[in-house]
């Protein structure tokens, strides 16, 4: 009795320290932890093909994973680059001659005067918004250092993900004290949610980009690619993500006087553009992952403020298994696993 209880203690003593170990290692590399969530969201989408290629084909491992993020540098990380590069230039202008953006804010406030008579965006208000953006914009610059370091992060850790992958697996599996149905289970979760907003929620945003780009043409908008892919961006964030750039614009065209073109543009906007965002991510991300709405709302809320650019990802999957576990928990602990 009296060994029971000492080989208890130690037991929890162990963990203790193991957690605390665990917790300092996270706070001192919690900078790179984006770079890990990349690295795995690279697996998971690509871990089939892989594995198909390498065990199959009889492909090499190294190489094969040399392939496979060199297709991730082509496909996701130049277009990224080019846009981040077309932002950049533009809110350099912007810096530099400043005049063009204080007009802009000074006539939708004057617009917005006209039709409530209120003052909704007073001069404290719109210098406090300016005051913020400069603000914001070398914050931006400054964090182009840690956006490379996740990069090199996301390859060097995909590279033996891809390489160890079946060992990586069967470990995980050891040292996850659930039932194996339990495990497949989180397995198949992960992999649903991560498929269903790695390549659901950035094909909805680049077709709402789109979309709203051609809208902007065809009103005559200048810079309307830019404002497109901004508009794009934005649609990220579900509801009032492409709200934030068409419904300043058509506040703009109406201080300007062109009530015909802010009109079509604001009837463009929630008919074609609105309803592009509803139709899509209730049907393709319902069908690629069985993803509800609100799991998506609530997940991007929470994981943004986690995790960055990737708790588009993994915030949803954070809401997922908090319900997952729910009823694992059920089934491991509650009357049916009891009665088995």
């Amino acid at each position: 009795m009296v060994s029971d209880f000492n080989n208890r203690i130690r037991q929890i003593a162990f963990l203790l320290i193991v957690t605390a170990l665990a917790i300092i290692v996270f706070k001192q590399l919690y900078i790179f932890f984006p770079g890990f969530l990349g690295a795995l969201t690279l697996y998971i989408l690509c871990r089939r093909y892989y594995f198909y290629l390498t065990e199959q084909r009889k492909w090499k491992k190294g190489l094969t994973a040399i392939l496979f993020m060199v297709l991730f540098m082509a496909c996701i990380v130049a277009p990224v680059y080019f846009a981040i590069q077309m932002i950049f230039q533009k809110i350099n202008m912007i810096v530099e001659n400043p005049e063009q953006v204080n007009n802009a804010i000074d006539a939708i406030s004057a617009q917005l005067r006209e039709w409530t008579g209120q003052d909704l965006l007073t001069k404290e208000a719109t210098t406090d918004i300016r005051k913020k953006a400069t603000s914001f914009i070398p914050g931006i610059l400054n964090s182009s250092a840690t956006m490379l370091g996740n990069l090199l992060m996301i390859l060097f850790l995909a590279f033996f993900m891809f390489k160890n992958g079946r060992l990586m697996e069967d470990t995980l599996e050891h040292y996850i004290p659930l039932k194996h149905k339990n495990i497949q289970s989180l397995a198949d979760e992960t992999c649903g949610m991560v498929r269903a907003n790695a390549l659901g929620i950035p094909l909805i945003s680049l077709i709402q980009g789109l979309v709203a780009l051609l809208g902007y043409w065809i009103v005559g908008i200048e810079d309307f690619v830019l404002l497109g892919l901004i508009t794009g961006l934005c649609a990220f964030f579900p509801v009032i993500g492409t709200a934030m750039i068409w419904l300043p614009l058509v506040i703009f065209l109406f201080s300007k006087g062109e009530s015909g073109k802010a009109i079509g543009l604001a009837a463009y906007s929630v008919t074609i553009i609105g309803n592009i965002d509803y139709v899509a991510r209730i049907s393709f991300l319902q069908k690629v992952g069985d993803v509800h709405p609100v799991i998506t709302i609530l997940g991007l809320i929470a994981g943004l403020k986690l995790f960055g650019f990737w708790g588009f990802i993994f915030g949803p999957l954070l809401i997922s298994y908090l319900l997952l576990l729910v009823r694992i928990y059920r089934n491991e602990f509650g009357a049916t696993a009891k009665a088995t």
